[in-house]
């Protein structure tokens, strides 16, 4: 059993690549795999590995510049979720696109798990997913509203386009961890909405911490590693991505005519190039060669 960590945490980092070599060699060493991202706004990432790697990593990222109170949000899966480590530097930990957005200026107000279904339940309240549109065609809360975005990017616009809709109401937000919320929220008090509430933990902590019978919550959420989605106590959902566009895909989409093992689905049929089609085929050969002779492919 392989322990998940999903993680993040702004700060101000001065020079974020002195930090990736000890970062690196520190998950290396505990067997720990899964993707971290390094900018002057923080950290970000989702990590598995051994129980004892999983701490050795948390210690370290606790150690860094500013990182004392980092939190993070704990699961787990029967077999790997990563195929590698990658640790990255990046302009945003989360991409927004607005640098003016500064989350440790300001934030909405967090609302606890335990009391998010009586906020979201006031008549005077807007829900709004933050997240984009492959992970909220999956699931969502009751009611809320799906700006139908096909990047974080493409938020700030369509709020300019909708705020009308929300005059007089309180608004609420959620994300899949919490980490676009803390921009989100920022960006719409620097929009001049006042009545800011996120999701705190976002909808990881809501699975985890209120039970399936008094859950708000319909389907299941996605999450950036093979497990794909998880449900209520965070148990791996029933989903698998596509291995051409990475879009979660459910039994039907899986019989769909245009679904084809690791190269194509319903979502992007139409979205790749004939030499895109013939690359993803010969990845999918391999992979199935690997899988003959007891191995792991890495994939591309």
């Amino acid at each position: 059993m392989f322990t998940v960590a999903a993680l993040y945490h702004f700060t101000r980092f001065a020079d974020p690549a002195v930090l990736r070599p000890g970062l690196s060699a520190c998950a290396a060493g505990a067997g720990v795999k899964g993707s971290l991202l390094l900018a002057h706004e923080g950290i970000n990432g989702t990590i598995a590995g051994p129980p004892h790697g999983i701490a050795a990593v948390l210690a370290h990222l606790r150690q860094l510049p500013g990182c004392d109170g980092l939190r993070h949000k704990q699961g787990h899966a029967a077999t790997m979720p990563f195929r590698r480590l990658k640790v990255r530097l990046k302009c945003e930990i989360v991409t927004m696109g607005q640098p003016q957005v500064d989350p440790l200026a300001g934030t909405g107000h967090y609302v606890a798990p335990a009391d998010w279904n009586a906020l979201i339940s006031a008549p005077d309240v807007a829900v709004i997913d933050t997240r984009n549109v492959y992970e909220t065609a999956i699931g969502t809360f009751a009611g809320a509203v799906d700006p139908q975005t096909e990047t974080f990017r493409d938020f700030p616009d369509w709020w300019k386009a909708n705020r009308i809709r929300f005059e007089g109401k309180r608004i609420a937000m959620f994300c899949t961890g919490g980490i676009r919320c803390e921009k989100s929220t920022n960006y719409l008090l620097g929009q001049g909405v006042d009545q800011v509430f996120h999701l705190q933990g976002g909808i990881l902590q809501y699975l985890e911490d209120v039970p399936q019978d008094q859950s708000l919550w319909r389907g299941e959420c996605f999450v950036f590693d093979e497990r794909v989605s998880v449900g209520h106590g965070l148990i791996p959902g029933q989903l698998v991505p596509c291995r051409a566009c990475g879009h979660p895909l459910t039994g039907a989409d899986r019989t769909a005519p245009e679904y084809e093992q690791g190269v194509s689905c319903p979502h992007c049929a139409d979205r790749y190039s004939k030499a895109d089609r013939d690359r993803f085929r010969e990845r999918q050969r391999q992979i199935a060669l690997a899988a003959a002779r007891g191995d792991r492919h890495l994939g591309p």
